[in-house]
């Protein structure tokens, strides 16, 4: 017994100088944790939805489920019109096509990639202006620089629900007659000056992705308070029909299906817990997190509607003992996936590296910020204890920051992270 225990506390010992996976110890999480895993509301109601779907043999075309979900999301959004479609991507691409852009749009390149290649896609070129490093939406003062003879229109992003400036980007807009759409991918039930996101410019865009706070498998929508542009974006999404064997636009296959609205609609019902879930995760990492040297957590106007679905952190590396990539290392090996988001902007991936091999030198608050950001995972399959965990991780890692660097180099073949 007394060797066992020996050896019992030579294990202990071997594993309070090694609290971390990097440094050899056991992940400190079994099962991987995830930056956006999947939300999910009540799933006797989702299953109820799907059996009436099936019932009824109303899978797509305009069925119920997608009225009533646009329904509710145009409510929230406090617009006249919501357009749902397939997903995203395709909602962006409609709603420019849609909007005649053409030539140049501009558009921040701190924002993920479908952004810039609704774009690209139909052959428009995406001119990538740089982003307030305060709040990293896009600064309309690079708007203007960017503008050319062939500029048509401003694709604005609202960042982590955070709304851009629209009040200067829009003013740009009309002083240099430009069509003005924002993508609010991030931005369902936020708020900008008292007033809901959804209602800006000629149109905004929604995602309902698996790893949005409310999501509908796969998903996306469209709203306006133009109505001539909300009929056309119901023909476009529809092959352009506009009624029975009558093609009125250019049109492609963008409709939400029957499935998904269903469980868009479920989703929509738990809104209001998943984002008290939400805040209460975003205040345990506030509390967490703070006065960790090199660590800032972005901030929501509390005096906002706020969806609370990312925790943002920025890690300074001239205060930081590590810097965001050695980070982001430590977590990864103990099975928290947190995620470098939006590096390394979309500037530096293809087709954009080679189309415009310059555009760095015009970002240089897009390349300081996408160098020192990332995400960590929150939602309703995270819980306070996990939280825990996750500053017990961080701050280990800064206070093992020579070792942790050491192992990371040991790991890349002595060339750093």
């Amino acid at each position: 017994m007394k060797g066992r225990s020996r050896k019992q506390m030579k294990a202990n010992t071997a594993i309070q100088s090694k609290p971390l996976a990097v440094l050899g110890a056991p992940p400190r999480f079994q099962s991987v944790l995830h930056v956006g895993r999947p939300n999910v509301g009540s799933r006797e109601r989702l299953l109820a939805r799907l059996n009436d779907m099936l019932d009824r043999r109303w899978f797509s075309n305009d069925g119920p489920f997608v009225k009533e979900f646009e329904a509710k999301v145009a409510s929230i959004a406090q617009t006249r019109h919501c357009v749902a479609m397939c997903n995203a991507t395709v909602a962006l691409e409609i709603a420019v096509r849609a909007l005649e852009m053409t030539g140049e749009v501009i558009v921040p390149s701190y924002t993920f990639i479908a952004t810039a290649h609704a774009l690209q896609w139909q052959e428009i070129t995406p001119v990538f202006a740089d982003i307030d490093p305060a709040t990293s939406t896009v600064d309309p003062r690079s708007i203007e620089r960017m503008i050319s003879s062939k500029t048509s229109g401003i694709l604005g992003v609202h960042l982590w629900g955070r709304a851009c400036d629209t009040e200067a980007i829009e003013k740009i807009g009309r002083e240099y007659g430009l069509k003005v759409m924002y993508d609010a991918a991030h931005a369902l039930a936020c708020s900008h000056q008292g007033r809901m996101v959804g209602g800006f410019g000629e149109c905004e865009i929604f995602s309902f992705h698996a790893t949005k706070f409310i999501n509908a498998f796969e998903g996306g929508a469209i709203v306006t308070n133009n109505d001539d542009l909300a009929t056309r974006l119901r023909f476009m999404r529809n092959f352009g029909f506009s009624g029975y064997d009558k093609v009125s636009y250019l049109g492609v296959n963008g409709k939400m299906t029957e499935a998904c609205a269903a469980m868009g609609l479920t989703s929509l019902e738990s809104l209001d817990e998943i984002v008290q879930v939400n805040k209460a995760n975003y205040e345990a990492y506030e509390s967490r997190l703070a006065g960790i040297p090199g660590v800032s957590l972005i901030r929501y106007d509390k005096q906002e509607s706020n969806n609370y679905q990312y925790i943002v952190v920025e890690v300074d590396p001239a205060v930081a003992p590590l810097n965001r990539d050695e980070l982001v290392a430590v977590f990864h090996a103990e099975n928290v996936l947190a995620r470098k988001y939006f590096w390394p902007g979309c500037h530096r991936m293809e087709p954009y590296r080679s189309l415009q091999p310059n555009a760095d030198l015009l970002l240089p608050n897009t390349e300081r910020v996408a160098s020192r950001t990332c995400l960590l995972p929150t939602g309703q399959a995270v819980d306070a204890g996990m939280i825990e965990s996750i500053a017990e991780i961080l701050n280990a890692a800064f206070q093992s920051a020579g070792e942790v660097k050491d192992a990371l180099r040991r790991r890349s073949g002595g060339h750093g992270d």
